[in-house]
C-alpha cells in the first residue's frame, strides 16, 4: 500500500419490505455493521468507511429507481467512491441484467465491488 493512501469504501444497505425498520437495530443495521466490521479488517490497507450512508428500506431488488441507490451511482460517477460493499450482492439487485449494468458502471468509474457474505470480489 502507498504510505498514506485512503482508499473511500461506500456501503450499500437495502431490506425489500418497511417491516422491522422501526425496531432500534433493524436488517439494515446489521447488514452494515457487517460491511464495517469487514472494512475496518481492511484497515491496514487503508480501507475508510463513508459517512454517508446509502441505505434502502422498503424497497425491491428488482427496481432500480431507489433513492439512496441513485445518490450512490451519482457518487460513483463524480468519483468519490472507490470500493462499494455490500452484505449479499441480492441487496444491491436481484436482477442479473441490472448486476451486469452497475458493474459496467463501476468499472468505467474504477470502483471495485465487495461482497462480505460471498466471494465476490471485483477490482
Amino acid at each position: 500500500m502507498d504510505e498514506g493512501r485512503r482508499i473511500r469504501c461506500a456501503i450499500y444497505t437495502r431490506k425489500s419490505t418497511e417491516e422491522g425498520l422501526e425496531q432500534p437495530f433493524n436488517s439494515l443495521h446489521a447488514q452494515r455493521r457487517a460491511c464495517e466490521d469487514y472494512i475496518r479488517s481492511q484497515a491496514g490497507e487503508g480501507w475508510l468507511i463513508s459517512a454517508e450512508p446509502y441505505d434502502d428500506g422498503g424497497y425491491s431488488g428488482g427496481d432500480m429507481r431507489r433513492p439512496a441507490l441513485r445518490r450512490l451511482m451519482a457518487d460513483i460517477s463524480a468519483g468519490s467512491v472507490d470500493i462499494l460493499v455490500v452484505y449479499k450482492v441480492d441487496r444491491l439487485t436481484r436482477a442479473l441484467g441490472d448486476f451486469a449494468k452497475l458493474v459496467d458502471a463501476f468499472d468505467r468509474s474504477g470502483v471495485s465491488f465487495v461482497s462480505v457474505t460471498q466471494a465476490v470480489h471485483r477490482r
